[in-house]
This record gives structure tokens, C-alpha cells and sequence, in this order.
């Protein structure tokens, strides 16, 4: 069943910057964009741009003064959700290139630091299973709470405090499967049931393709319990939410406000 879309935000340049967008749902094989509609204020320079590795656009803006973006859609998800605990995770020599950045700590995602209580609270499992056993883990540890993280905070501070919003469940959950090399990656998404309504975050992990044999394949995983991976349209991925911003400024700006709704279509 598709999803209907409507993301709108606003902020304030009080000179000329410049600023990277990335809010549209991607145009990629396991999710089809019926329609959409991109209003954005006029600007300097506008131009569009590949995203990491190739999952979306971005778009450059160089504006000043008041700036909005107003965007619908109606995207159709054709995403095949196995059964994770029947997936192995494939040795590190059989991984292929376009995984193998996502075995390294980046940013917000120390997996260095998480070894040990990775090794001690999940070692005995493998692949898939494992996955749903971090997923329940940090779901049955942490809480849910608007405000109690910001830009700084990484995914060894929300292990410490165990509380934060979807990007620091996100952000914890790929540390632990990078901590058992198995690749994960972020997922900047539109999902119904998100609550409050929002931009979303989850994680993705690289685990075997049972159709190909010898190959993998990236599978969605939500600690957060909200997003179901046959109900989640993609907007971007990145080694961490650093990569993937709905919002990132290369100067001063003042953010003004933002809606979110996302829905089944009726």
C-alpha cells in the first residue's frame, strides 16, 4: 500500500550561505514514486546533486533571507522483508566493496568503544538473530525522549544516559553490529506510526541474500519499534545521521519550524 508524504520546513539566512538539502524520498528500485511535488523559495544558486552512494538527490541552495521548502509525495514501498533470524552475516573477506566502509567507526558511531559489551552480551549469537537480539536490547533499555540529546551526541553517550530520540537508537544499533563486523549503515526515511511525526531514522544492516547465493543484501531494522520496513520510504543513507541531514548549513542559519505527516494512502 503507498504512503502520502508532506514534509515542510522554514529557517532564516541572515546572509548568503550556502546549504545542502536532503528530505525527497528516493528514487530507487524497492520504493516507486507515484507522484511529488518540490516548492522551494527562490535562491542565488540551486542545483542538484548525487547522494551517497547514489541513494537520492540532494540539492545545493546558496539563499539569503527567509527560506522554505514545501514538498508532497506518493511513493509506493515493493520492499521484500524476510525473515531476519534465518539471514547469516557474510565473513569480512566476502564482503563487497560497496559494504565494507560500513564496518568502520565513524562520526557518532564509535563500534570500537562497544566491542566488549557487544562481545559479552551478544557473542553467543550470529547473524540475523543477533540483529533482533540488539534491537530488542536497546528497545527494552532505552527510552524515547524528545529533547534529550543534540547535534554532540554521540552513540557511546546515548549508551551511557540510555535515553534519546530515533537517531540515537539508530546510531547505537549500528555500533553494535559494527562491533560484530557485521555492516550497518543510516537510514534517513518517511514512515506512518512515527511518533510525534517526523523526519525518521533507522538502521540498516548487510547480511546474506537468500536469493543470491554468496551475496548479500540490506535489510532495515528499527529499535525504535515505530517504522515497519514494508511501510518505510528511504530518503537517504550515510555512515551516520552526519551524512545525511535534512538540513546541513555552511554558515549561520535560524531555524524557524517544521511539519511532518506521513499516512497510509486511503
Amino acid at each position: 500500500m503507498p504512503i502520502d508524504i508532506s514534509a515542510k520546513f522554514a529557517f532564516h539566512l541572515d546572509q548568503p550561505t550556502d546549504l545542502l538539502l536532503q528530505f525527497e524520498a528516493a528514487v530507487i528500485p524497492e520504493q516507486k514514486v507515484l507522484s511529488s511535488n518540490t516548492v522551494l523559495s527562490p535562491a542565488l544558486h540551486t542545483a542538484r546533486v548525487p547522494a551517497q552512494d547514489a541513494v537520492g538527490e540532494r540539492i545545493w541552495v546558496r539563499a539569503e533571507g527567509d527560506y522554505n521548502v514545501d514538498y508532497t509525495a506518493k511513493v509506493e514501498i515493493n520492499r521484500l522483508v524476510p525473515d531476519l533470524a534465518s539471514l547469516h552475516q557474510l565473513d569480512p573477506h566476502d564482503l563487497p566493496g560497496e559494504a565494507v566502509e560500513y564496518v568502520f567507526d565513524s562520526r557518532y558511531c564509535q563500534a570500537d568503544r562497544m566491542h566488549s559489551f557487544v562481545m559479552d552480551r551478544f557473542g553467543d549469537l550470529e547473524g540475523g538473530k543477533k540483529i533482533l537480539a540488539m534491537c530488542d536490547w536497546i528497545a527494552d533499555n532505552f527510552t524515547y525522549e524528545a529533547g534529550s540529546s543534540n547535534a554532540t551526541t554521540t552513540a557511546l553517550d546515548t549508551f551511557v544516559e540510555r535515553r534519546g530520540i530515533c537517531r540515537n537508537y539508530a546510531h547505537v544499533m549500528i555500533c553494535f553490529a559494527r562491533a560484530s563486523t557485521i555492516p550497518a549503515r543510516y537510514v534517513s526515511c518517511y514512515a506512518p506510526g512515527v511518533n510525534p511525526p517526523d523526519f525518521h531514522a533507522v538502521a540498516e544492516v548487510f547480511l546474506n541474500d537468500p536469493t543470491t547465493p554468496g551475496g548479500g543484501a540490506w535489510y532495515i531494522v528499527d529499535p525504535t519499534g515505530m517504522a515497519r520496513a514494508d511501510q518505510t520510504a528511504k530518503i537517504g543513507i550515510g555512515r551516520d545521521a552526519a551524512d545525511v541531514s535534512f538540513l546541513t548549513t555552511f554558515g549561520l542559519s535560524k531555524f524557524k519550524s517544521s511539519e511532518v505527516n506521513v499516512s497510509e494512502s486511503a
